[in-house]
């Protein structure tokens, strides 16, 4: 710790008016199996340090490996970002940050099985097994990964912050498409594009259950290929957790970041719709819509101790009874709407500088339950698992596709669709909401890979959400 506080005061000296770092440790496990055969093995291990100074309402960072013992380069690394926040300020007035209270904390996950401690065989036997569970006479393609992370962080900053978070990240996903020869169609567990992820040890990867799973995803891959096409037209939508997660991400936690508010993130993240005018004033959904973003829920992929700001981790209510409440914010950015920040401020790896990013973003449990939410649609289609997307840049209109769906009539499940989609705009689509599941059936959702940021950053973040029903909604293809 001393090494690092010596940066920060060399930092002051320099001329910076405050200082922080961040000295990050990375070990990192990939496994990627293609028809039960190793496709990719990707083990390493890194460590940096990145350095951002404030200077007159500016902001200046430079960072470097630490795979050597280079004092001098880490001292130059105090002149590079100072030099780079004077150059940055030229013709800006000058800005306050928000305050926040020093800490001095450390931060450690309580994991039942160290995955860095599993063997490398044992992971890839459970994926072979899970592919012999897969295969089948119409699948021609199977995949299966496991991911694990292991991130040590210490942040320090000149107003005497001294904390320390280790983080374990955890991973897992099979999937099997099948062919007729004319037609393709895909299922995958526990979820698309790679499963599931938590700040879990192992035992997460065991509790998925992979080989069990695996017989179903191969049957249901078969079964969509004569399954009915998606019908076209408004009707009654039911999401299951995962894809409402992808919605939750897409039209509430991109939008509600406000540095795309304010356009610092336009170029590749696109803007928002949620000018502040809108704070405290807009009707977002319906009255039982009720969407927060928080830190602190135990083993959720978004979740930690304090951000990199060193602000602690918090729980936002983000839309409440329907109504617009809060953004996310930075210590920069909050001071602008006369608030104090809540604790979004992430950088992904010791090389980059840190953006307003989401945390876990939630949609509370309703009183209902997926049973009830069928019986009380006379026609309509439930859609899970997310297969394809697309949004607007200021998080407007948008479509989804999922891998499966299932037709609803006179209240009753009526057999399988395929090809499922469904269109629709961000307000419109959450006032329609007229029905929540409980917190029986109320799930988090870990994605390991949300981008942002040029250059790009893939932040880890989680959503929970539980059913949900939605009125007269486009879905099909429109002819």
């Amino acid at each position: 710790m001393d090494r690092w506080k010596k940066l920060i005061d060399l930092s002051l000296n320099k001329g910076a008016d405050y200082a922080d770092l961040r000295y990050i440790e990375n070990e990192k496990q990939g496994i990627r199996c293609k028809n039960g055969k190793i496709e990719e093995l990707n083990l390493g291990e890194d460590s940096g340090v990145g350095l951002r100074v404030w200077v007159n309402g500016s902001w200046g960072f430079a960072s470097m490996s630490l795979t050597g013992n280079n004092s001098e380069a880490i001292n130059a690394l105090a002149e590079e970002a100072v030099a780079l926040a004077r150059a940055a300020n030229k013709g800006q007035k000058t800005r306050d940050l928000a305050p926040v209270k020093p800490e001095k904390d450390s931060f450690f996950p309580d994991i039942e099985e160290d995955p860095f401690e599993i063997s490398l065989e044992e992971k890839i036997e459970l994926l072979q097994k899970a592919h012999q569970g897969m295969n089948g006479e119409k699948i021609f393609l199977t995949t299966g990964n496991i991911d694990c992370q292991k991130e040590r962080k210490i942040f320090v900053s000149s107003e005497g912050s001294e904390i320390e978070q280790t983080f374990y990240r955890t991973g897992a996903g099979i999937s099997a498409m099948s062919t007729d020869g004319k037609d393709r169609q895909i299922r995958s567990y526990p979820s698309a594009f790679g499963g599931n992820y938590a700040q879990r040890g192992y035992e997460f990867i065991r509790e998925m259950d992979l080989e069990r799973e695996a017989e179903r995803v191969r049957k249901e891959a078969e079964d969509l290929l004569v399954a009915d096409q998606c019908p076209s037209g408004e009707m009654t939508l039911i999401l299951g957790g995962c894809q409402l997660g992808l919605q939750v991400h897409e039209s509430v936690g991109h939008p509600i970041e406000l540095d795309r508010v304010f356009g610092t993130e336009a170029a590749f993240a696109g803007t928002s719709f949620l000018t502040p005018e809108n704070l405290n004033n807009l009707t977002y959904g319906s009255e039982i819509v009720n969407i927060y973003a928080d830190a602190t829920i135990p083993g959720a992929l978004g979740s930690f101790a304090y951000d990199d700001e060193g602000v602690p981790a918090q729980r936002i209510p983000i839309v409440k009874n329907g109504r617009f409440e809060n953004y996310l914010t930075s210590r920069e950015t909050a001071p602008i709407l006369k608030q104090t920040s809540n604790g979004t401020m992430r950088a992904i790896g010791w090389s980059n500088f840190p953006i307003i990013r989401m945390t876990n973003i939630n949609l509370e449990p309703g009183n209902s339950s997926l049973q009830e939410l069928i019986e009380g649609t006379e026609r309509g289609i439930l859609l899970d698992m997310i297969k394809s997307w697309s949004i607007d840049d200021k998080r407007i209109n948008f479509q989804f596709g999922t891998e499966i769906g299932w037709l609803i009539e006179d209240g009753k499940i009526k057999g399988k669709i395929k090809n499922p989609t469904y269109t629709g705009s961000t307000l419109p689509f959450w006032r329609s909401c007229d029905g929540i599941a409980g917190p029986s059936e109320w799930k988090m959702w870990g994605v390991p890979n949300c981008g942002k940021g040029e250059p790009m950053q893939a932040a880890p973040v989680g959503h929970g959400a539980s059913y949900a029903r939605f009125r007269k909604i486009k879905v099909g293809v429109s002819r």
